[in-house]
């Protein structure tokens, strides 16, 4: 890798962060399938492919905020005004993408490893969405182990939905976040 590809590559990761308002346009679907192909390369013991990517777009994002109204009320919230808020979360991006950890039995790779392999999917994705100009907001929340919202989605009871992905593009420009020192948070260690 070049210096200047090295420079582009490390300016990507730098400058990545969450953006919780989103509007239109949203990425194509060539440009979601770039971000999807670089999401599967991410390191994944023994192959497994734990990772898999549900898209929430367009008009049926107001079902789905239903469907979350519904998982949250399922889970014992009953405050209307909180209802009505997860109601409109889909609407903070003209695309959601949900990104689940199908968990597999394997005697060499534990589910934590799996749960890893998504977290890394997540990232590439996240970046590849960055390179191409779009922003996004990795959320979870208590919605995302709701039965009644893994049922509806078609998934296992033990299949781990690792968080909604709100994809879009950045409605105003946001401040750099400063560099870090690394001292604090990296350790040499010695015998």
């Amino acid at each position: 890798m070049t210096d200047t590809n090295l420079s582009v590559v490390l300016e990507n990761i730098h400058h990545r962060q969450s953006i919780g308002h989103l509007i239109e346009p949203a990425p194509s679907a060539e440009q979601l399938e770039q971000a999807f192909q670089a999401a599967l390369t991410a390191p994944d013991h023994h192959r497994l492919k734990p990772t898999h990517f549900i898209v929430v777009e367009g008009e049926d994002r107001a079902a789905f905020g239903e469907l979350l109204a519904s998982a949250v009320q399922d889970l014992g919230e009953i405050d209307p005004a909180q209802l009505e808020r997860v109601k409109n979360h889909p609407f903070r991006a003209p695309v959601l993408v949900l990104a689940v950890t199908k968990f597999q039995d394997h005697a060499k790779v534990p589910f934590f490893e799996q749960t890893l392999s998504t977290g890394a999917a997540i990232q590439n994705f996240l970046l590849t969405l960055q390179a191409q100009g779009f922003g996004a907001m990795w959320r979870s929340g208590a919605v995302v182990e709701s039965p009644l919202l893994k049922k509806a989605l078609g998934l296992n009871e033990r299949d781990l939905i690792s968080g909604i992905v709100y994809v879009g593009s950045i409605a105003k420009p946001i401040i750099a976040r400063p560099e870090q020192s690394t001292a604090e948070y990296v350790m040499h260690w010695h015998k």
